[in-house]
């Protein structure tokens, strides 16, 4: 092994020391080992899943980078299984036409899979690694999902953006009264009943519902239907058949609709992951999309990603801002 890489290897060591913590939580396997430049590691992150290791790189890595990095996590931690996701800044123009590129089918090291399953916070999670850019879980939502199901013991829930219902399955578990999961992909929606039923949950067809956010939240409106709870969790960027949402650009509005279908006295939960909107931005956009609804907006919290496995630091601030909003 290279000198580079055996100076790498220790600081991967060093990273997963720091989440001893979660390492010997029995009912969590699932957390970020390495999250980018406050872990040593600029440009670089890595998810943990049982005993998957998912490497995302976020800039044009040369072969042998590539070669050094996986030959650093070999020795530091003699992983199972090492799956490789390109992620530059392009990523999402270059998705449909070079998806083997950015995101290989196969291990890059060690063991191929086609699924396995993970636990987070005791709650059972469907991974895919060979399914694309994301494998069916964002770890940096785990405190917010955490948090959700010790909020809505007999509401009412909806889910936008659901991708794989884990805020769903969260809320169910938490004794909700009914999870509504709305989400432009049927596939990730049957993905997300999957998830149900490997917790023991309940299936109704009726609520996983396909189709265009806004449209929906518009057709619930006119029909009077509100929940007690609202999850908006999009995408930084997301296209459609008949719309386009860029969280920087339509987060207000996003935020109007969804406050529509709201309970009186009910909560609004705000998501962004997009990390060059500022968190003073995405409250502004999000309190003014509040007071467009006609609702004055409370703000009772403001979550993010735990920093045990999400460490930060002033140069690079954590992506995800969380806020919470009672809507009397």
């Amino acid at each position: 092994m290279s000198p580079h890489a055996s100076a790498l290897a220790d600081v991967l060591r060093q990273a997963r020391e720091r989440r001893a913590l979660l390492r010997e939580d029995p009912r969590t396997t699932a957390f970020r080992l390495v999250n980018g430049e406050p872990d040593g590691v600029p440009d670089v992150t890595v998810d943990v899943f049982e005993y998957l290791h998912v490497v995302s790189l976020y800039r044009d890595f040369s072969p042998a980078e590539e070669q050094a990095l996986l030959d650093a996590i070999e020795s530091a931690w003699a992983p199972r299984s090492v799956y490789l996701k390109r992620r530059p800044k392009e990523a999402r123009h270059l998705a449909n036409v070079a998806k083997e590129q950015l995101a290989p089918e196969q291990a890059a090291r060690g063991e191929s899979l086609e699924s396995l399953v993970a636990l987070e916070n005791g709650l059972r999670f469907l991974i895919r690694p060979g399914q694309g850019l994301s494998v069916g879980l964002y770890l940096d939502m785990r405190d917010t999902r955490a948090w959700l199901a010790g909020e809505v013991r007999g509401l009412t829930v909806l889910n936008l953006f659901s991708y794989t219902c884990g805020f769903g399955v969260a809320a169910t578990s938490g004794g909700a009264k009914r999870v509504l999961n709305l989400d432009a992909s049927r596939r990730v929606l049957e993905w997300g009943e999957e998830n149900a039923r490997l917790n023991g949950q309940p299936v109704d067809r009726y609520d996983y519902v396909a189709g265009d956010v806004f449209d929906w939240l518009g057709r619930l409106e006119r029909k009077g239907e509100t929940f007690d709870v609202v999850v908006t969790d999009p995408p930084s960027f997301a296209t459609t058949r008949t719309s386009r949402f860029s969280a920087a650009r339509d987060y207000a509005s996003l935020a109007e609709a969804a406050a529509r279908v709201v309970a009186p006295g009910g909560r609004l939960v705000a998501c962004c992951n997009l990390a060059t909107l500022a968190s003073r931005r995405f409250e502004a956009m999000v309190t003014e999309g509040v007071s467009r609804a006609g609702r004055r907006g409370r703000g009772v919290l403001d979550l993010g990603p735990s920093p045990v496995d999400f460490p930060a630091s002033p140069a690079h601030p954590a992506a995800l801002k969380v806020r919470v909003l009672e809507l009397p």
